[in-house]
Parts: C-alpha cells; structure tokens; sequence
C-alpha cells in the first residue's frame, strides 16, 4: 500500500510538474528570411561593403604602384634605398590586411546594427504569442540546431509570420 501511495504520488507530481511547462520551437532566421525590410537592410550592408571594398582597392593600388617602383628601380638603389623601399612595401601590406580586418569586422557590426530592428520585431511578437499560448520555453531552431525531434504542433514559427503579416509557405 505504502509502495502505490508512494508511485502515485511521483506520478501526480509529475504530471502536475508536466502541465505547468510548455515548450515550443522557432525558426528565428527562416522568419527574417521573410521579412520584406530584410531587401533594405541587405541592400545598406552591401553599399557599406562597396564603400569598404573602395577604400581597400585604393589601398592595393597604392601597393602596386610601390612595388612597380621598386622593380623598375631596383639595379639602381643603394642598399639602404632598397631596404627604405622594402619596409615601406611591407608597412603598406601590413597596412593593407589591417584594412581588410577591420572591413570584416564592421561589416559584421553593420550587420547587427541593421538588423537588429528586425530581431526586435520578431522577439515582440515571439513574447505575444509565447504568453497567449502559455509557452514557459520556446527554444530557437535553425540549421545548425542540435535538437533532434520537434514535434510540429509546437513550432511557433507560423504563429509569428502571421502576427507579422508575412506569407506562409
């Protein structure tokens, strides 16, 4: 008797346990992807690496220009004019990557910039949705996900494109 009060009693508790927890899915990129401000935002990012790219050209040109230099005049510099030439190719190089560096990495944080509007549109509406239905965990899904079975019925991700106004496919 002790024993079925005691399973009984787990049981009830899970279930109550259970009850009180709903976990839902989202695919947060798959949401972006449809999102028409998204043309807009990738539209900026690519200006803004045009403008980068611009100014690392200048930069390679530049360096071509050193280097022609230093080849159409190398049998005539002195061993100190050589070497002079030579930091100032290899500064400029060193220069050059710096340049491309730092291009990748604002690049990255206009990227972020841009869409974090964006983000924020779709975690309003993941709120809304997630306290109506009475989600207490929605976990992101997106190719890289190590989740290894979703059931449907809790993927929320539909919910959201129609809060949004955005097609279903």
């Amino acid at each position: 008797m002790k024993k079925t009060a005691l399973v009984l009693l787990f049981l009830g508790t899970y279930a109550l346990v259970q009850s009180q927890s709903k976990v839902g899915t989202v695919e947060v990129d798959y949401i972006l992807s449809k999102m028409p401000e998204l043309a807009v935002v990738n539209d900026s990012i690519n200006a803004y690496g045009t403008k980068l790219d611009v100014q690392i050209q200048g930069k390679i040109n530049q360096y071509q220009k050193l280097i022609e230099a230093y080849n159409a005049g190398e049998g005539t510099f002195t061993q100190e004019q050589a070497q002079e030439k030579q930091v100032e190719i290899y500064t400029l190089e060193t220069e050059i990557n710096k340049v491309r560096q730092n291009a990748i990495q604002l690049l990255q944080i206009k990227d972020n910039e841009l869409k974090r509007p964006l983000y924020e549109k779709i975690g309003a509406s993941l709120q809304k949705i997630a306290k109506a239905e009475s989600y207490t965990q929605i976990f992101s899904i997106n190719v890289d996900s190590d989740l290894v079975y979703i059931d449907p019925n809790y993927d929320i991700t539909n919910a959201i494109l129609k809060d949004l106004g955005l097609p279903l496919d």
